[in-house]
C-alpha cells in the first residue's frame, strides 16, 4: 500500500511539474497582453510558443507566442506577438514584414501610421509595432481586412494593453529625403552584420565593416532608391568611407553595377541606386542631414568652462532680473501716487463748490472787518445784534 500509494504521489508531482514548465514557457507579461477576453473577443486557445527552436536571445530574451480568438460573427483570428529587444529592432522587424508581404501579393504594401506606432495592411493581415512589440493578425478564413472590421477593432484592444515605448521610429528614418513619402516604403536595418543583404547584387555593399554597431535604412524616392548607413563612431565611418570610395571607382573602371552617387554627411554613408542622372542622385543626398550630438564618455576637460560661463550666465540673470523689478517697483510707486494725489485734488475741488461763501480761510470762522459779510441776527449783550 505504501508504494502505491508513493506511485500516485510521484505520478502526481510529475504531472504538477509538466504543467508548471508548460506554463512557464510563455511569459506573464505575455499572457497579460494577449487576454482571455478582448470585449466582444474570446480567446478560443491559450496563448503558447510559436516555435521552440527560435532563440529567445533574438527576441530579447522573451519567447514569441501565439493565441487565437473569436469574433461574435464566428471570425478566427490568428494573434502572433513577438517581443524584440528595442524598439528600433521592433520597427526593423515590421519593416521586412511589409516587403516580404510585397513579394507574396505582388503590390506595393506602404507602411502607415494607422495602429500602434506603425503598421501595414494586406488581405487577410494587418501588423503593427509599438514599443518593442511587434503583432501580426490575420484571419482563419483568409478575408480581406477592410470588410472584416472586426480585425481592426482586436488589433486596437491589444495595441491598447502593450507598452508604447519610444512612441515614434527610428530618427534614421526622418533623415530620408522627403521623409513623409518616403518613410511608407522604407526598410529598416538595427545594428546589422551581412550588409549584402540590403541590396543583394550591389557590390559596393560588401566592403563595409560595420561590427555589429550600425544601422541603416533604404527607401523608395521617386524613381530612386536611397540608403543611409549610420555609424555611431567616426572612425568607423571614416574606415568605411575609404573603402566605399576605392570600391564605388573600382567598379565604374569594371563597368559593373554601382551607386549613381555617392557622399559621406557627418558619420553618415549615403548612396543613391537608380537614379535617372547623377544631378538628380546629388540633389537627394542634399537633403540628407546629419544631426551630430557629442557626448564625453570619460569627465568632461572643459567642466571648469562650462561652469564659469553658468556662473556668468546666472549672475547677469539675476542682475537683470533686479533691474526689471526695481524698474516695475518705480512705476508702480509713482502710478500709486499720482493715483492718490488725483484723487484728493478732486475731492478738495468738490469741498470747495459746496461752500456758498468765499472764503480765504479754508471755510473758518473770520472777522467781518470789511463789512462785506451780510449782518445775522443773534443773540448779543446789548440785544440790537451788534
Amino acid at each position: 500500500m505504501y508504494s502505491t500509494f508513493t506511485r500516485y504521489i510521484s505520478v502526481f508531482a510529475f504531472i504538477i511539474a509538466f504543467v508548471t514548465v508548460t506554463c512557464a514557457q510563455v511569459p506573464e507579461e505575455l499572457k497579460q497582453v494577449l487576454s482571455p477576453k478582448f470585449d466582444k473577443f474570446s480567446q478560443t486557445s491559450s496563448p503558447k510558443v510559436i516555435d521552440k527552436t527560435l532563440d529567445p536571445r533574438d527576441f530579447g530574451g522573451v519567447p514569441p507566442v501565439a493565441a487565437e480568438y473569436r469574433s461574435p460573427t464566428g471570425e478566427k483570428f490568428e494573434v502572433s506577438l513577438f517581443r524584440s529587444r528595442s524598439d528600433s529592432d521592433s520597427y526593423s522587424a515590421l519593416t521586412h514584414a511589409a516587403r516580404q508581404a510585397e513579394g507574396s501579393t505582388q503590390r506595393p504594401t506602404q507602411l502607415n501610421r494607422e495602429l500602434g506606432t506603425a503598421s501595414f495592411r494586406i488581405p487577410g493581415q494587418i501588423s503593427f509595432f509599438k514599443g518593442s512589440s511587434v503583432v501580426h493578425i490575420s484571419t482563419k478564413s483568409g478575408k480581406d481586412f477592410d470588410p472584416v472590421e472586426d480585425g481592426i477593432a482586436l488589433a486596437r484592444a491589444i495595441a491598447d494593453r502593450i507598452d508604447n515605448g519610444e512612441g515614434d521610429i527610428p530618427p534614421l528614418v526622418k533623415h530620408l529625403p522627403d521623409p513623409d513619402k518616403s518613410e511608407s516604403s522604407a526598410v529598416y536595418f538595427s545594428k546589422f552584420d551581412a550588409p549584402g543583404t540590403i541590396l543583394p547584387g550591389q557590390a559596393v555593399l560588401t566592403v563595409l565593416d560595420t561590427h555589429g554597431d550600425a544601422d541603416a535604412v533604404i527607401a523608395r524616392v521617386g524613381q530612386s532608391r536611397v540608403l543611409i548607413v549610420e555609424f555611431n563612431t567616426p572612425q568607423l565611418a571614416t574606415d568605411n568611407d575609404q573603402r566605399i570610395v576605392a570600391k564605388i571607382h573600382e567598379l565604374w573602371n569594371q563597368g559593373l553595377p554601382a551607386p549613381t552617387a555617392y557622399r559621406r554627411v557627418g558619420n553618415y554613408s549615403v548612396m543613391v541606386f537608380d537614379a535617372p542622372d547623377q544631378k538628380t542622385a546629388n540633389e537627394l543626398i542634399d537633403q540628407v542631414k546629419y544631426e551630430q550630438v557629442v557626448q564625453w564618455l570619460g569627465e568632461n576637460p572643459n567642466i571648469l568652462k562650462e561652469a564659469q560661463r553658468r556662473y556668468v550666465d546666472t549672475t547677469l540673470g539675476v542682475f537683470i532680473a533686479v533691474l526689471k523689478a526695481s524698474g516695475f517697483a518705480a512705476v508702480g510707486c509713482l502710478g500709486a501716487g499720482a493715483l492718490i494725489g488725483a484723487l484728493l485734488f478732486s475731492r478738495r475741488r468738490n469741498q470747495q463748490k459746496q461752500v456758498e461763501a468765499f472764503s480765504d480761510a479754508g471755510g473758518m470762522l473770520r472777522l467781518n472787518l470789511d463789512e462785506l459779510t451780510p449782518k445775522s441776527r443773534g443773540l448779543g449783550c446789548g440785544g440790537d445784534g451788534s
